[in-house]
């Protein structure tokens, strides 16, 4: 197997024609952040997803890709290799942001994918495998929880109609809006879901942006990623009730807010830890009737919890419904776990491929963990995965000013582009 850099490929990745096509996808939900940052609202499922779609298959049946969903929603652009019915080699990631969102998040691995096999096709480097770009369904979790529904289908890590009665803020369901997506691309061909439905992939690589700021501060263009952290999800529903702020006496109250912040305190004790590697956020309150002169009668607040040590991940996560039923006086308790992922490593075949591209170009690299998840930790079980970071501008994500410059998401594509080339002729 040849592992040396493909001069060719890598040359025929546009810096420009990347970005342009984020800043055309950018323009599809644009918003402004506090401090006059550029960002992205373009949450899963929405027509705005649907038109990104639209935009993106369009780009890639003009290079002579073809397109199809599966029931999940996840969108599929194949190059077709020379031994057609050899495994694929997928890349990508997700085209949804977070409510008050950045332009790079997520839709750059999808776009630097893309780019990555139009520069193979117009260098004329043959694989024998196809390459599937992949646009996982919501990533993000922000609109419907949990995050990397369609990841997760599609790896038969959770059955597909798992979260069909899951809503939104507004009320709607994540199966209403799946199947008006579906219909809306009932022109694309309809394909399997995974492996529930078809055979392993052959390797997963999906770019992204670091969201932190160890590659900027270093000076380093590559991140090299080693694995991912474990993270749960829970929501916890307190029941009290309601009454005049002004008349009832507080020792007779069922004060839901009194109730969380008591559970929060004690949830903070839960999760102390000095060394600060450990990761517990509440984030997402709901405070009913959410009134200033009534006592609350219900409140549902969200944890975030991470950890890189599956045991600690474990052990401190199963405790969380004990600890907030103890601290909780006057009222109702129910806590639900969302989401549930242990911590990857991801395989030396990619992360190796990676480090190679890197030095054949000349790019510094330099091993790294992610803290954040993304659809490439439920590929793991399926075949060899990784991912390519590039640096992220003081590290700020999930945030309009989030920022990487052209050159650097070029850097990435280019590494990208030797990756699959290598990983699909293998």
């Amino acid at each position: 197997m040849d592992r040396t850099v493909a001069p060719n490929a890598v040359a025929a990745v546009s810096e420009a024609r990347q970005w342009d096509r984020l800043m055309k996808l950018a323009q599809l939900g644009a918003i402004t952040g506090a401090d006059g940052s550029p960002g992205v609202n373009r949450q899963a499922l929405t027509p705005l997803d649907r038109t990104a779609r639209r935009l993106v298959v369009g780009w890639a049946e003009a290079i002579g890709l073809t397109a199809s969903v599966d029931m999940l929603g996840n969108l599929f652009l194949r190059h077709e290799g020379t031994e057609p019915g050899a495994a694929p080699v997928l890349s990508g990631s997700h085209m949804d942001s977070q409510p008050a969102g950045g332009r790079f998040d997520g839709i750059w691995g999808v776009i630097a994918a893309l780019e990555a096999v139009q520069a193979l096709r117009e260098a004329g480097i043959a694989t024998k495998r196809p390459i599937e770009v992949v646009a996982w369904t919501n990533e993000e979790g922000s609109r419907f929880a949990p995050g990397c529904m369609g990841s997760m289908a599609f790896a038969g890590h959770s059955a597909p109609d798992t979260w069909d009665a899951v809503t939104d803020g507004e009320g709607m369901t994540f199966g209403a809006e799946l199947r008006a997506l579906l219909d809306s691309e009932a022109d694309l061909p309809r394909r399997g879901l995974g492996v529930v439905d078809g055979p392993k992939p052959h390797a997963y690589v999906e770019a992204h942006i670091e969201q932190g700021p160890i590659l900027e501060d270093e000076g380093i263009d590559i991140g090299v990623v080693t694995g991912i952290q474990g993270s749960r999800w829970f929501l916890v529903e307190l029941t009290g009730e309601s009454a005049h702020a002004g008349t009832s006496p507080v020792s007779t109250r069922r004060d839901a807010v009194q109730d969380m912040v008591r559970a929060i305190n004690a949830l903070n004790a839960l999760m102390e830890d000095p060394t600060d590697v450990l990761r517990f956020t509440v984030a997402r309150i709901e405070v009913a009737p959410n009134s200033s002169n009534s006592v609350a009668e219900t409140v549902r607040f969200t944890i975030d919890f991470r950890h890189p040590d599956a045991a600690v991940l474990t052990a401190r996560g199963d405790a969380i419904e004990a600890t907030v039923k103890a601290a909780v006086k006057n009222c109702g308790v129910a806590v639900t776990e969302r989401f549930h992922a242990l911590p990857v490593a991801f395989a030396p075949e990619v992360t190796g491929a990676i480090e190679r591209a890197a030095a054949a170009q000349g790019l510094s690299a330099e091993r790294m963990p992610s803290g954040a998840f993304h659809d490439a930790q439920f590929m793991v079980p399926l075949c060899p995965s990784g991912m390519i970071f590039v640096p992220s501008r003081r590290g700020i994500s999930h945030n309009p000013a989030e920022y990487s410059s052209p050159e650097q998401l070029a850097k990435g594509a280019r590494v990208l582009a030797q990756v699959l080339a290598e990983l699909a002729n293998s």
